[in-house]
């Protein structure tokens, strides 16, 4: 797999000969630094081990929350109030982001965890809130679906 973004090129490997062919014939092609193994890219950091890939935002969140003067604040364990059902009201009130800010500033060290397997495989997720939209009763939901194809890495 090859992501390319503006002048910044990720690719993965679950072939080590055809990995080695690829960088060697891009180095060829274009000026290129091999920078190793891939640690921050497009905001998101990376840490990867032997079991896997963790994807995380913990500078981008700092950042947020310095920016708003509220590095240190104290964190909130939800982001909205327990139970809450919006609503469109066109005259309403701003929201206040200071709840949001907390909540976030509480998960600092949340991100994605790709875990290293061999062989090959297909899982799916779901979710969905029947008709839980208060104003016109249409459902919320959301998927995500992860195929597995063997241990790899990113550079």
């Amino acid at each position: 797999m090859v992501c390319l973004y503006v002048d910044d090129l990720i690719f993965t490997e679950n072939d080590a000969k055809m990995f080695d062919e690829f960088k060697k014939s891009m180095m060829k092609e274009f000026e290129m630094t091999d920078l190793g193994l891939m640690h921050y890219y497009l905001g998101l950091e990376v840490i990867q081990t032997t079991a896997g890939n963790f994807i995380y935002q913990k500078k981008n969140v700092h950042d947020i929350l310095k920016r708003f003067q509220m590095d240190d604040c104290k964190p909130f364990g939800t982001p909205v109030e327990v139970g809450l059902k919006l609503c469109k009201d066109k005259g309403g009130k701003d929201v206040n982001m200071k709840r949001i800010l907390r909540y976030v500033k509480g998960t600092t060290d949340y991100g994605v965890f790709y875990k290293r397997e061999d062989g090959y495989g297909f899982i799916g997720y779901t979710d969905s809130d029947y008709a839980g939209d208060i104003d016109d009763r249409k459902s919320t939901y959301g998927h995500t679906f992860l195929l597995n194809s063997g241990a790899v890495s990113w550079y």
